[in-house]
């Protein structure tokens, strides 16, 4: 049978301070769901609570509560009511008094109210407790004392707004079957607020999943984990192995360099996409026995399973030589102006692209006022460059005639190449001052750019590669010295849960069935 709509979002749309934060959501939630607002912090979960609520009022949008339109319907008139995360009890009352509260405020009968409190009391299990201090009880008891307080007035709608988060992990475990049972027990609508993956999926009837002031996707938790949408659904949803792919054909699909079979149909033919198998789905087998083979990188005792990763695919990697000096700053002779530049290399292929930018870009050319620091232009530069290795003077220079002279050494880079991952990588060893290191304020990409770092796919050169920085020295305390800078592309690595430990160093075989394999169009999340 179908449910009925109970609530109707439409379009809402709300800003703080110019900035967007929720854009244009719209969602139905039915009688007697448990439903869930997941996803990030900051990503519109509360806010759109509240504006349910009627605590926030929407830029654009409307809000419909059992089909009647209820923007400027202020919250105390409402049919919903809300727990907070600090469960805003009041200290100076006891049990008791803070579950009537509300009751008292509408003039009900004392025998009434006697009746509705306790049976909200034997509802939450703390019969027993109607003189009890609020401030003398548990997280727990609290928390359920402010349910009690907001179910006593037997409304439509219960907004639960993170109330498990102050709670340690044992409670918030206990506390999430407790919650379920009193919704299906009351019987009637919960909406409850998260960032806590587990939470959401033990409780709902259907998740919601947010990010950056959009609904992403809806759906029952089975579906939420074994059908996600899109790569961050997928992520922030359960542990993920996620590679890119290819749809071949339906229900053919190439990922790590191999055809495989699956469930999935629908795609184009030749369609990129993102491809999910979770880690429980997986099994470790014999070498010869795996549909992949890998290298076992650790092992992670769990309690009740090992977390194993394997590499299937190696990433690949270039070690440099970052030389770091002392600033070599040149003064002009009245001293009004200060200009610096290192030395760099650039390949030999390179060469003929190079104009005055490049290579002012690629030294970090630069020039200032040592009284105001004000930034001075570098008006000229001056190099005789040729795609021949050697090492070639350039010289740069303000319009006032302040002039330094580095070094551009032009060498024919080996390049990295892994046929296995079809990708290159290249760097160079580089030169850099102390002080550069430590005040740049993006030190990886900085990094790449000093040290010409790329990646690039082996079948279309065009195609660029990630590349991730790695480096042992802490940018704050760096002296003089030479140190190595790797850059590197991740390799293909799976998570696997199993009972079974497997030593770092073996080699291993994957097997899942296709049934295992979930198939998501490509997106950048």
């Amino acid at each position: 049978m179908e449910q009925k709509k109970l609530i109707e979002l439409r379009n809402i749309v709300k800003s703080f301070d110019g900035q967007l934060v929720l854009k244009g959501v719209s969602l139905d939630i039915c009688e007697n769901e448990f439903v869930t607002l997941l996803g990030p912090s900051g990503c519109g979960k509360t806010t759109l609570l509240r504006i349910l609520g009627g605590f926030l009022d929407a830029d654009e949008g409307s809000v419909t509560f059992d089909g009647k339109v209820i923007n400027e319907v202020p919250p105390y008139q409402r049919e919903l009511n809300t727990v907070f995360q600090k469960y805003a009890l009041f200290p100076h009352l006891n049990v008791y008094e803070n579950i009537a509260f509300g009751l008292k405020l509408k003039k009900m009968s004392s025998d009434v109210i006697d009746q509705k409190v306790m049976k909200m009391l034997k509802l939450i299990g703390l019969e027993g407790f109607e003189s009890k201090n609020t401030t003398l009880l548990s997280g727990g008891q609290q928390q359920r004392v402010a349910i009690a307080r907001a179910l006593v007035n037997e409304p439509k709608v219960l907004l639960l707004d993170e109330p498990l988060a102050a709670l340690d992990l044992k409670l918030r475990k206990e506390m999430q079957y407790e919650l379920k049972r009193i919704q299906e027990e009351v019987g009637i609508t919960f909406i409850f607020v998260t960032h806590d993956q587990e939470e959401a999926l033990t409780m709902s009837d259907k998740i919601v999943v947010m990010n950056e002031g959009e609904i992403l996707q809806v759906d029952a938790p089975q579906d939420i984990y074994n059908k996600p949408n899109c790569r961050f659904v997928a992520n922030f949803i359960g542990e993920s192995n996620i590679f890119p792919g290819v749809m071949l054909e339906d229900y053919h699909l190439r990922f790590d360099d191999h055809d495989f079979d699956c469930g999935c149909f629908g795609f184009k033919k030749s369609e990129p996409v993102d491809v999910l198998i979770r880690p429980e789905q997986i099994e470790i087998v014999k070498k010869e026995d795996g549909k992949l083979t890998g290298e076992v990188l650790s092992s992670l005792f769990k309690g009740v399973h090992h977390e194993i990763m394997v590499e299937t695919v190696p990433g690949t990697r270039v070690t440099v030589q970052m030389q770091l000096i002392r600033n070599q700053d040149v003064a002009s002779e009245d001293g009004n102006e200060m200009i610096s530049a290192n030395n760099f290399y650039v390949d030999i292929e390179d060469v003929e692209h190079m104009d005055d930018r490049e290579i002012i870009a690629l030294s970090n050319a630069q020039a200032w006022n040592p009284h105001t620091d004000e930034f001075i232009s570098i008006a000229h530069v001056e190099y005789d460059l040729r795609a021949e290795e050697g090492i070639y003077p350039v010289v740069f220079s303000t319009g006032g005639g302040t002039r330094i002279e580095r070094r551009i050494h032009v060498v024919n880079q080996p390049v990295v190449r892994n046929e296995r991952a079809n990708e290159a990588v290249m760097a160079f060893n580089f030169v850099r001052s102390v002080d550069e290191i430590m005040e740049s304020q993006a030190l990886d990409t900085d990094l790449k750019t000093w040290a010409g770092a790329q990646g690039w796919k082996l079948s279309d050169e065009e195609t660029s590669v990630e590349l991730y920085v790695d480096y042992d020295f802490e940018p704050d305390e760096v002296k003089e010295g030479v140190y190595p800078v790797t850059f590197e592309t991740t390799g293909h690595e799976f998570k696997v849960y199993t009972t079974a430990h497997h030593e770092e160093g073996q080699e291993v075989g994957l097997f899942f069935p296709p049934e295992a394999i979930h198939v998501m169009p490509h997106t950048e999340y």
